[in-house]
């Protein structure tokens, strides 16, 4: 019995498994058994079956998400500003502020969380995050300062890695050099990113002290996915580290 047939062989079985284990339609499996047709019936499989789940995933939507934004960037923004006025909900509003900020239109957006902000939604934690985003993204340190502030007042137990280094970031910009240096420091082990810690160096470097050597030390034992992800925060820390 030659490799090649028993490969062949192998494949089969695998694909059969795969119809067993996925619930498909079991006529399938006759398809793929049939001498001299084994190849014809894994294609057949492949385009009818796999391909279109595949196209269905994730990473797939994500693809052809990205393309339709490349193609015309403002797409969202007009569909989220049609939700928002024909709805005026909160979760609309919130969408549509959400994609006003990525497109650098701080004020409108600074109106739209101001609308969503009331009734019971007043002291939404995540629409007050928001409100911050779009305060800080327009240069108004203070008041995103003081609405991350106000947050914390009326939502003690509200916990977001974006927001405290939002704070840290406000801080910062005020000048407020020993505050935001307290609160990078505890982001720099905690943070879900290398952002916290890199700000956290430059923070340190800029007024005179050495960025620790260990702040890349996890990050160079991480996983690849995470460098990739990474990637631009961990040369600014390499940038850093060798200056």
């Amino acid at each position: 019995m030659s490799l090649l047939f028993i490969v062949s062989l192998l494949i089969q079985a695998g694909f059969i498994i795969h119809v067993i284990k996925t619930g498909r339609n079991q006529l399938w499996i006759w398809v793929l058994i049939i001498p001299g047709l084994a190849f014809a019936g894994i294609l057949a499989y492949i385009v009818v079956e796999i391909l279109p789940e595949l196209l269905r995933s994730r990473t797939a939507r994500r693809t052809a998400h990205g393309l339709r934004k490349a193609l015309d960037p403002g797409a969202d923004l007009r569909r989220y500003e049609s939700e928002a006025r024909v709805a005026g909900n909160v979760s609309s509003r919130q969408r549509y502020a959400e994609e006003l900020v990525r497109h650098g239109r701080y004020d409108e957006a600074i109106g739209q969380y101001r609308e969503a902000l009331t009734g019971l939604y007043e002291h939404d934690p995540n629409l007050m995050l928001g409100l911050a985003q779009a305060q800080f993204g327009k240069g108004d340190a203070a008041g995103a300062r003081a609405t991350l502030d106000e947050l914390i007042r009326l939502n003690p137990d509200f916990r977001s890695p974006v927001g405290h280094l939002l704070y840290a970031r406000a801080l910062e910009a005020e000048g407020n050099v020993p505050k935001a240096l307290e609160e990078y420091r505890v982001l720099a082990t905690s943070y879900p990113g290398a952002e916290a810690a890199v700000r956290y160096a430059q923070l340190l470097q800029s007024h005179g002290e050495r960025a620790e050597a260990q702040l890349l030390e996890q990050a160079r034992i991480a996983p690849g996915h995470y460098r990739r992800a990474q990637r631009t925060w961990l040369e600014a820390a390499q940038r850093l580290l060798q200056g």
